[in-house]
């Protein structure tokens, strides 16, 4: 827990959206929530969301703040829940420590709260404000809004490229395209969500590790995504990385993979998933709805070619981040990040919007949200 502020020009919703960025290593399932506890202009209490069965943001900030919880004003990134889960309803809790008034930036969107939080501090006498930085509080918890309002997983594009949209030359060479500092975000990004995909190509052609390593903020890493990778023939090595390390690794296969094939990668460590075959490679589309099923509320793709191809076709992006290093490759042979069938018009392809441009190291990041 962070020492607490003390000055009147804090942004009291600001710093509870960053208590929330803490929470994205260890939240998912559950939203990651920030609440702060002010009092007399004092920050008196605050937290973040703890893993799933421990408390959330509003109960750790309450705990901490004690008795001067009474009639001061919280802030929380989140609508608070007022159903019984793992914990008791957060409201409650509220209503119970004599909280005044609570500052919330979003309306939960689960059918369990969904204005019923809101409602219950009311009903309570407890005065609410919505929507302070809403715009924040939502990207911060896209994956878990897409999954509650969809039943699927937020699927996250992620490739880097030259300037001259190549992601490798003309021999496969790809190490690195971007540079040191965008390998250390993307690290923090791995340790933020549920779930990596690539293609089998990928695997046998750079044999990736799929792991979270040291991040941006070079902190303990507390969990490792599931490593799924996209196989329709079994084509995986059992020699592979992605088997040897900590860690569970998935490989999405159909019927049309050899028995025996499928065997050695079982002794190798991997869960073999059979799916039904779309477009002569595995359903993308019913992959996604297993993922969801097991509670994998976010998943990034970090390709090949040919899977993003399928992807951008059928729809299943959500979000794309793009790496952009300052480098020429040039050939007609050397590979492009987005392969498959691709679109006859202009008026075909897919569309970004709200698009972000920052400078990472050398490298420009570009993202966007897919339009629908």
């Amino acid at each position: 827990m962070s020492q607490l502020a003390t000055s009147t020009r804090v942004d009291y919703m600001d710093r509870a959206i960053s208590l929330a960025r803490l929470a994205l290593v260890h939240a998912s399932p559950n939203p990651a929530v920030g609440a702060v506890i002010v009092k007399d202009d004092v920050i008196v209490g605050e937290g973040y969301t703890q893993p799933p069965g421990s408390n959330h943001a509003e109960v750790v900030a309450l705990l901490q703040a004690g008795e001067k919880a009474r009639d001061a004003t919280m802030y929380v990134t989140l609508e608070p829940c007022c159903h019984h889960g793992r914990t008791p309803p957060c409201t409650k809790a509220i209503i119970d420590a004599g909280i005044a008034q609570v500052h919330l930036s979003i309306i939960d969107p689960s059918l369990k709260v969904c204005g019923r939080g809101k409602a219950e501090l009311e009903a309570a006498g407890i005065k609410t404000v919505v929507g302070e930085h809403e715009e924040a509080a939502q990207e911060l918890n896209e994956a878990y809004i897409k999954f509650t309002s969809t039943g699927l997983p937020f699927v996250l594009g992620k490739f880097a490229m030259s300037l001259d949209g190549k992601i490798a030359t003309k021999t496969g060479d790809s190490k690195w395209i971007s540079g040191e500092q965008s390998r250390r975000y993307v690290h923090t990004l791995r340790s933020q969500i549920d779930a990596i995909l690539v293609g089998v190509d990928t695997i046998i052609k750079d044999d990736p590790q799929l792991t979270a390593r040291a991040g941006l903020d070079g902190g303990r890493l507390e969990k490792q995504p599931l490593r799924v990778v996209v196989d329709s023939h079994a084509r995986t090595p059992p020699s592979a990385r992605v088997l040897q390390l900590p860690g569970n690794t998935l490989i999405a296969t159909t019927k049309e993979a050899d028995l025996a094939k499928r065997r050695v990668l079982t002794e190798a460590g991997a869960e073999i998933l059979e799916l039904p075959s779309k477009g002569g490679m595995v359903d993308l589309q019913e992959l996604l709805n297993v993922l969801a099923r097991r509670q994998i509320i976010s998943l990034m793709v970090e390709g090949g070619a040919a899977v993003f191809g399928s992807l951008f076709e059928y729809g299943l992006v959500d979000k794309v981040l793009v790496f952009i290093a300052p480098i020429i490759i040039g050939g007609e042979q050397a590979k492009n990040p987005v392969e498959g069938k691709g679109v006859e018009k202009l008026s075909q392809a897919t569309n970004l919007i709200r698009i972000r441009m920052e400078s990472v190291g050398n490298d420009i990041l570009i993202s966007g949200y897919v339009a629908r």
